[in-house]
């Protein structure tokens, strides 16, 4: 029993031993069927590397050989090509034996070293192998290559030409220097046509790229060209005698206009017109055009410059009406005041503080009418201030005014008295219609398309609580509650027609805003212009606000988070 037993485990060791030589004589023959099978594939690399038509191509060059740069490079060549077969080549084989004999001892661990070194130096082989022959190729496949550009060139070349000659007439005094660009062009392809003859191919990629920037250059020419002489020669020349023609005449007609140097920018203006002119003039055209389109926009800009100035003059002139008005009722009230103090403090018994505060206003009056008289003095010698910045020191007098006229009031009601009552009361009327005249200013000056029927009657019933006012006071005696009231409805109404016109003005900016600002898409966009031209019929309509809603809503699809950039526009526009 013991010795089958023994004889068992005795055959399951020898199988297993039996097993494990022969899963370790697959694995070795695997791997070296591997090894030689990369072997083989780079021997075949170098038989390619050593087949390449390096040498038919070479001979090529040898036929085409007639200067010494072309000698000197096909005998640099010929020692790299020499090199590659006597020295790396011969140096591939070598290493292809040592690395078989190191597989054939079965030493792996040195085998997979030495065919890593050689993959390494067939790759380096073949890579000189084939920078080499890409040189050579250069210079034999040059007349095909380079004559195929060629004549694209010459395509390029004809068809600036025709277009060039199609609108001759648009050149103007440059016609002459384009046309010598042309000829120096049409020289170059003959230098290239006596290259290729001579069969200098060394010299073909030079000249292909010189022709090809003057190609460049011409086709920047015929585009921009036209336009520069246009701009140079004729639109703004015009644009400056324009400008200069309304310059004068406003200056003769007493506006100040120093701050805007128009002589001086004009000067300049034409010194860089000259300079662009010279530079065309040689076809130099480095920003030349955008130098021009510059020039153009400022001088369009004055025009807005001086628009601006004749529209404060005229609310400088209206304001200064008003505010002298105003100062004038005003100082004859606070002056009143004064010459019944005494009265007034006996028969109201006012506390020392009132009377504080009516010194104090009177004092701040006087400064306000001191610096009113500054600016009048201004006014009526001026050569140096614009009207836009009049109309801003005027404003600035007219809200110290108002700040004046509202502690008036204070102190007046403190008084109480029927005669302050009443004049505070025309005060305010003449007020009331300030502003309502105002406001139909701005609606005549903004030329609405349309105006609502609501905004009509809301002015029907301001002008008819200003009679209200007008009737009160002709009235004897006067009602004061009832004036006071009367006063009261009818600036509240002209405040909201006030307001409501400033509204309807905006609204129907902002929207005319987003209305141009989606003129660039209607094209683009499919089925957007009908829905736009909706918009315009509501604008058209009076419907401001379905109008803005509707264009923002459209560009909201194509441009999102575009109301941040239209309220920018508009922004800019109205400042």
């Amino acid at each position: 029993m013991e010795n089958s037993l023994t004889l068992v485990i005795a055959t399951i060791v020898i199988v297993a031993i039996l097993l494990i030589v022969s899963v370790i004589y697959f694995l070795r023959s695997s791997k070296t069927k591997r090894i030689k099978k990369v072997l083989e594939q780079l021997e075949i690399e170098k038989n390619k590397i050593d087949s390449s038509p390096i040498v038919p191509e070479l001979a090529k060059v040898e036929a085409i050989l007639n200067n010494e740069k072309l000698e000197a490079m096909y005998k640099e060549w010929s020692e790299r090509l020499q090199n590659i077969k006597d020295v790396q080549i011969p140096k591939l084989t070598d290493m292809i034996l040592d690395t078989e004999y190191s597989l054939s001892q079965k030493s792996y661990k040195n085998t997979l070293c030495k065919l890593a070194k050689l993959e390494m130096e067939v790759y380096k082989v073949r890579t000189n192998s084939e920078f080499l022959l890409g040189e050579i190729k250069e210079i034999t496949s040059s007349e095909e290559r380079s004559r195929e550009i060629i004549t694209e060139f010459k395509v390029r070349f004809r068809e600036l030409h025709e277009k060039f000659q199609s609108t001759k007439s648009e050149y103007g005094p440059m016609t002459e220097a384009v046309q010598k660009q042309f000829e120096v062009i049409s020289k170059r392809f003959e230098d290239f046509e006596t290259i290729m003859d001579n069969n200098e191919y060394t010299e073909v990629n030079e000249i292909i790229r010189i022709i090809n920037d003057l190609l460049k250059h011409m086709a920047i020419v015929i585009e921009e060209v036209p336009s520069i002489v246009l701009l140079a020669y004729n639109v703004l020349p015009k644009r400056i005698q324009e400008v200069s023609e309304v310059y004068n005449q406003m200056v003769k007609s007493g506006y100040p206009l120093d701050y805007l140097n128009v002589e001086y920018n004009i000067d300049e203006a034409n010194k860089k017109i000259g300079d662009i002119i010279v530079r065309t003039q040689n076809l130099n055209l480095e920003e030349g055009l955008f130098e021009l389109k510059v020039l153009l926009d400022y001088f369009d800009s004055l025009f807005n410059d001086f628009e601006k100035e004749k529209v404060a003059r005229a609310n400088y002139e209206d304001s200064n009406v008003a505010f002298r008005n105003k100062l004038n009722k005003i100082s004859s009230v606070v002056e009143n005041i004064f010459n019944q103090l005494e009265d007034i403090k006996n028969l109201y018994n006012l506390s020392e503080e009132d009377i504080e505060v009516l010194k104090g206003l009177y004092e701040e009056l006087k400064e306000v009418g001191s610096n009113y008289q500054i600016l009048v003095e201004h006014t009526v010698n001026n050569t140096t201030f614009a009207y836009s910045k009049l109309l801003k020191e005027l404003e600035g007098l007219g809200v110290s005014l108002a700040k004046i006229e509202d502690k008036l009031d204070n102190s007046l009601d403190a008084i109480g008295s029927m005669r302050d009552d009443e004049l505070r009361a025309r005060q305010q009327l003449d007020e009331i219609k300030i502003i309502l005249k105002d406001s139909k200013l701005k609606m005549r000056e903004y030329n609405l398309p349309f105006i609502p029927q609501s905004y009509y009657v809301e002015l029907k019933e301001a002008m008819g609580a200003i009679r209200e006012i007008v009737r009160e006071l002709d009235k004897k005696p006067i009602t004061i509650s009832v004036l006071n009231t009367r006063v009261d409805t009818a600036r509240d109404l002209v405040l909201k027609l006030y307001t409501r016109t400033k509204e309807l003005i905006r609204i129907a900016t902002f929207a005319e805003t987003a209305l141009v600002y989606s003129n660039r898409y209607r094209s683009s966009y499919e089925g957007l212009s009908n829905k736009l031209n909706l918009s315009e019929q509501l604008f058209l309509k009076g419907e401001y606000q379905k109008s803005l809603e509707l264009t923002i809503s459209l560009l909201n699809k194509i441009e999102p988070n575009v109301y941040e950039k239209l309220v920018f526009l508009y922004s800019n526009t109205n400042k």
